[in-house]
């Protein structure tokens, strides 16, 4: 029976998952998935995994800076999962791939040619897309027989209306690529199947997906399609996420290249690196930590998260001419009733109404009865998304 593995770096995570193919026409089955977190944060890194049965097969903390790159962070996870499955026939191997730029919109096959274009847009992630192609070069190199795919986070917003897809800057910038792309695509995707799946009178209303994690971003669907996205070019617009600064008056980077004399490489490690939660805190990047401090510049830094949250809200409300569903997703989403109870505080003039005992529990339905809109937690499954790209390739190839 054929396998696929699936690899989804984020900027301080790598999510793994293995799947068995079977004949290839129907759903693949999830056999283990896992999560490598705090990679070269200079914390204590952890891996942990479990079977399809929930069992937990695997949760080890590492030293600190023990796990200081995604490259380690995939030799380990490939040296668990020959040892949990030895006998595994791998055919295939999925991958997120933050940004497609302007030439991909679909699952496409990992050739010499596709790794170097996509290299050319590493400076438009540079948290991101050279981790996952490091994972892909890798890959390559570990399963050489292997099918390797790539699935790219900008796919999904492809097909956003021409306002929402431009900047007011000269079109010959936007003939060269320069325009919204959208990210957190594959996690877009999976909760538009889903609603379509399972409530298909959601899935054809006016949708907000707020995706909250160490990357946020948010992303208003109409009948399940991506028109408005509030990351742009590079996955710095938009939220302040763990380390990324978010939306930014361009003139701040002004002020920095003319006033203080910064580098591009010194504004790129602020802005991407040395901004958002950590940046506000203090502290740490991780929502976990600074819910816990307590301190007055981890209590603001919360605050500023939320605020823009709140903002974007109302704006992609504006741009779908309404809402009739908020979903959260995500490491935060999924996981801080704090965080979803202050985003959703005093919305009722936009129909939302929270369920606060619902939402502690963290129930898939965390509006009250009577709340105009419908407020959902879908916990995201990037991994199956790219499971089934993986497969699908592996089809087409026979």
């Amino acid at each position: 029976m054929p396998h696929a593995l699936t690899l989804n770096a984020g900027s301080s995570s790598l999510k793994f998952g293995f799947f068995e193919l079977g004949d290839l026409q129907g759903e693949p089955q999830s056999r283990i998935l896992g999560l490598v977190e705090r990679i070269g944060q200079g914390e204590r890194a952890h891996i942990k995994a479990k079977g399809a049965d929930g069992q937990v097969l695997l949760d080890q903390e590492y030293g600190r800076n023990h796990v200081p790159d995604h490259g380690t962070a995939l030799a380990r996870v490939v040296d668990f999962l020959r040892e949990q499955r030895p006998d595994a026939r791998l055919a295939a191997v999925g991958h997120r791939v933050v940004h497609g730029g302007p030439d991909y919109a679909e699952p496409t096959r990992l050739t010499p040619p596709v790794m170097d274009r996509l290299a050319q847009f590493e400076p438009l992630a540079p948290l991101h897309q050279p981790h996952n192609l490091s994972g892909a070069r890798a890959a390559l190199e570990l399963f050489p027989d292997a099918i390797q795919v790539a699935c790219f986070d900008t796919a999904f917003h492809r097909h956003h209306p021409w306002v929402n897809d431009t900047f007011a800057i000269p079109r010959k910038f936007y003939d060269q690529g320069v325009r919204r792309y959208g990210f957190h695509g594959l996690s877009y995707q999976y909760i538009s199947e889903t609603l379509e799946k399972t409530a298909p009178h959601l899935h054809s209303g006016r949708t907000i997906v707020a995706h909250l994690g160490n990357g946020a971003s948010m992303c208003a669907l109409m009948g399940g399609r991506s028109v408005a996205s509030s990351m742009g070019f590079s996955a710095l617009d938009g939220l302040p996420m763990g380390s990324r600064c978010g939306q930014l008056d361009p003139g701040v980077l002004l002020y920095m290249l003319m006033n203080e004399g910064m580098t591009p490489k010194e504004i790129e490690d602020v802005l991407y690196r040395q901004s958002g939660l950590l940046g506000l805190s203090g502290l740490s990047n991780d929502m976990r930590t600074l819910e816990a401090a307590g301190t007055e510049p981890a209590r603001e830094a919360i605050d500023y998260f939320v605020f823009r949250i709140r903002r974007e809200l109302g704006a992609l409300a504006a741009a779908l001419g309404g809402i009739s569903t908020l979903v959260f997703c995500g490491g935060i989403g999924e996981n801080s009733a704090h965080i979803r109870e202050k985003v959703c505080e005093g919305m009722g003039w936009i129909g939302m109404e929270l369920d606060t005992g619902r939402n502690l529990r963290g129930e898939r339905i965390i509006s009250t009865d009577l709340s105009r809109v419908r407020i959902l937690v879908i916990p995201t499954n990037e991994e199956i998304v790219i499971a089934r790209a993986a497969r699908d390739s592996l089809a087409g190839a026979g």
